[in-house]
């Protein structure tokens, strides 16, 4: 029996053969966005070595890094990847990001030497694979990879990332790759007592740090010891990234009672207690909030979360209403009022939400599609 193929297989065939054939393999990639990565050192007031770090151009003379990597340092240099490399200074300071760690730096250089790569326009996925180019122990250009292991949300932070490539110091500011060549996020924090846990704050951060003047290096001084507000804060964000929620809360506490009219702080209280399963504890938190800070839409969504997980319903959907209310392009919120309107047996609308969270968030709308019936 003669089988014929249809004309319109080889077609399509020779239709998809370049979309194959245009991935790019790791070795590839790496090629292609390791110029992009620099070196960063560090020296005090007397040109003595601080710290070593990583860090990426996402414009042209303008460098991303970790905040802390720099932080305390007189002077600090970059050293580009491609050929043998070379050497530029930094400026001063664009931008800081305290709460994300982050810093945005001028650096003085010809604009056709650097190299700026691409932020990732969304949230990989779980299991996806990824890569990191650094500088691990002085060792510059190293490349590691692995998986996104997880997606995790800190409020007042938004997503962390946690990924399985090998993390050294010397990695802070690396920036961590999707197989497309694009920055999924900036590693921050490795957890020394797990292995292969490492963090890195999301790309969407990044996108917020933005200065046209330069300032100098001397104003990120540490805040004074005898400020123990600020640093039971600081020490409760150590551990709510690696999601010790008891500890982090201890430390919360502390920060609340030394400052009572911390917003953040109070709003981490709140988000503690969720995890705990304390919600009417974690209501009053976000109130308090909300008394310091009453237009804030993302303290409205998590006390929507609070009375959700109460199963008070019906307060859940007024405070996700005001939050949506304050910030109409918010996405979470109009997933969280479908969600609830669904579970109130209010279909329809659930699907007037649900059409509302389409047009801001495919994916979110993709979530919320796997989740009811």
């Amino acid at each position: 029996m003669n089988i014929r193929i249809p004309r319109l297989l080889p077609l399509l065939f020779l239709l998809f053969t370049p979309l194959i054939q245009a991935q790019e393999s790791l070795p590839e990639l790496v090629r292609r966005v390791k110029p992009s990565v620099v070196s960063i050192a560090t020296y005090d007031v007397a040109g003595e070595a601080l710290l070593t770090g990583s860090g990426f151009f996402v414009d042209h003379g303008k460098v991303v890094t970790n905040l802390h990597v720099i932080r305390n340092a007189a002077r600090v240099e970059v050293k580009t990847l491609e050929g043998k490399g070379r050497t530029y200074i930094v400026a001063g300071l664009l931008a800081a990001d305290e709460e994300g760690d982050l810093a945005l730096l001028s650096v003085e250089m010809p604009s056709d030497r650097a190299r700026p790569i691409e932020l990732a326009p969304a949230l990989p996925d779980e299991g996806e694979p990824i890569f990191v180019i650094g500088n691990p122990l002085k060792l510059e250009g190293s490349v590691t990879n692995g998986i996104v292991s997880a997606v995790r949300e800190v409020p007042n932070l938004g997503r962390i990332i946690q990924i399985t490539a090998p993390i050294s110091h010397g990695n802070s500011g690396s920036p961590v790759f999707n197989y497309k060549g694009e920055v999924l996020g900036v590693v921050t924090v490795k957890v020394t007592n797990g292995q292969n846990i490492n963090l890195a704050i999301a790309s969407a951060r990044v996108r917020e740090l933005h200065g046209d003047t330069v300032r100098p290096l001397t104003e990120l001084s540490l805040k004074t010891k005898g400020d123990l507000a600020e640093s039971f804060y600081r020490t409760g964000l150590e551990s709510l990234w690696l999601g010790n929620y008891d500890s982090a809360l201890a430390s919360f506490e502390n920060a609340v009672n030394r400052n009572p009219k911390r917003v953040e702080a109070w709003v981490q209280v709140g988000y503690c207690k969720v995890k705990q399963g304390k919600n009417l504890d974690a209501i009053r938190a976000y109130e308090r909030a909300l008394f310091l800070k009453p237009n804030a839409a993302e303290i409205f969504n998590k006390l929507g979360d609070a009375y959700y997980y109460a199963g008070r319903l019906r307060e859940a959907i007024d405070a996700y209403t005001q939050a949506a209310r304050l910030r109409p392009d918010f996405a979470e919120t109009y997933y969280n009022l479908a969600i609830t309107y669904y579970e109130t047996g209010n279909r329809t609308m659930a699907a007037e939400e649900a059409r509302t969270l389409q047009k801001l968030d495919v994916k979110l709308y993709e979530k919320y599609l796997s989740e009811v019936p």
